[in-house]
C-alpha cells in the first residue's frame, strides 16, 4: 500500500472526522419524538460543535423537541458523507448526533450528548468532550471541489498514482477513482467487477491548505514517476483493448 513508502502515517481521529462530516454537510435529517424532517441548507455549526437549526415556520419539530422529557435526548440529527466522485457505494460515512434542542433567538440550538460515527472501517462512539474540542480537517469544505477536479481534469495523474499501490491490490481492477482527501493523505477507490477496495496514500507531511496540498500531491506524483513497478491497471486495459 501507499503507506509503506512514506514516513507520515497519521490519519484523522474519530472526533476530527466527525467534525469534518458535520462541516461539509449541506443537509441533515432531524428526528424528534414522532416528527422527522429532511433539512437542506438549514444548519450552522458553532466552534464547539453545537448545531444551530433554522426550521420552517410550519415545522412540527420545534414543538415535539422542546416538549420532550427533561434529561432525555430530544432529537437525533443524521448526516451522510457522500463521495463527490461517482463510485459504487458513495456513502463514505454517516454521523448521528443525539442531544437536546433549546430555543436560541429565531433558531434552535442543538447540543450533542451522544455521537456515533459509522465509516467504512467500522462504527465508533465519539467522546462529546473530544468532539467539542476538535476542529474539522482544514480541507473538509474544499474536498469535494478538489476531488472532482482531480477525477475530471487529471485522470492521467490518478492512473500514475497507482504505481504507488501494491500490484496485488490492483489485481482485477477495472477503474481507479479518488475517493477521499484530508490533510494527511489521499484515498483511492479500486473498483473491480464484483468488489471494491480502498488504498490510502499518505503525504510526507500534513497539508493545512490548498497550496500545501498541491505540493504534497506533486511529491506523490514524483514518487510514482520514479517507481520501477509497472502499472497493472494500464496493462489490463491494454490487454482488454487489444
Amino acid at each position: 500500500m501507499g503507506d509503506d513508502t512514506h514516513g507520515w502515517t497519521a490519519a484523522p481521529g474519530a472526533a476530527q472526522r466527525a467534525r469534518s462530516v458535520l462541516a461539509a454537510a449541506w443537509s441533515c435529517t432531524v428526528t424528534a419524538e414522532a416528527a422527522r424532517e429532511e433539512l437542506i441548507g438549514a444548519h450552522e455549526v458553532t466552534d464547539d460543535g453545537r448545531v444551530l437549526l433554522r426550521l420552517p415556520a410550519d415545522s412540527a419539530l420545534a414543538a415535539a423537541a422542546l416538549c420532550a422529557p427533561r434529561g432525555e435526548p430530544s432529537a437525533v440529527l443524521e448526516f451522510a458523507d457522500a463521495a463527490p466522485v461517482p463510485v459504487r457505494g458513495r456513502i463514505r460515512a454517516r454521523l448521528w448526533l443525539a442531544g437536546r434542542l433549546s430555543a436560541a433567538a429565531d433558531r434552535l440550538a442543538f447540543e450533542p450528548t451522544r455521537i456515533v460515527l459509522r465509516q467504512l472501517s467500522g462504527t465508533v462512539l465519539v467522546d462529546p468532550a473530544e468532539f467539542a474540542e476538535a476542529a474539522p480537517d482544514p480541507l473538509a469544505t474544499a474536498e469535494a471541489r478538489l476531488l472532482t477536479h482531480l477525477a475530471d481534469c487529471h485522470p492521467d495523474a490518478v492512473e500514475r498514482l497507482t504505481r504507488l499501490v501494491e500490484p496485488a491490490s490492483l489485481h482485477g481492477a477495472v477503474r481507479v477513482q479518488p475517493l477521499a482527501l484530508d490533510r494527511h493523505g489521499l484515498t483511492l477507490r479500486i473498483e473491480r467487477v464484483r468488489s471494491d477496495g480502498d488504498v490510502r496514500l499518505t503525504f510526507h507531511a500534513p497539508a493545512d491548505g490548498v497550496a500545501e496540498l498541491t505540493e504534497r500531491v506533486h511529491v506523490l506524483l514524483s514518487q510514482a514517476s520514479a517507481a520501477a513497478c509497472p502499472r497493472p491497471l494500464q496493462r489490463q486495459r491494454t490487454d482488454r483493448e487489444g
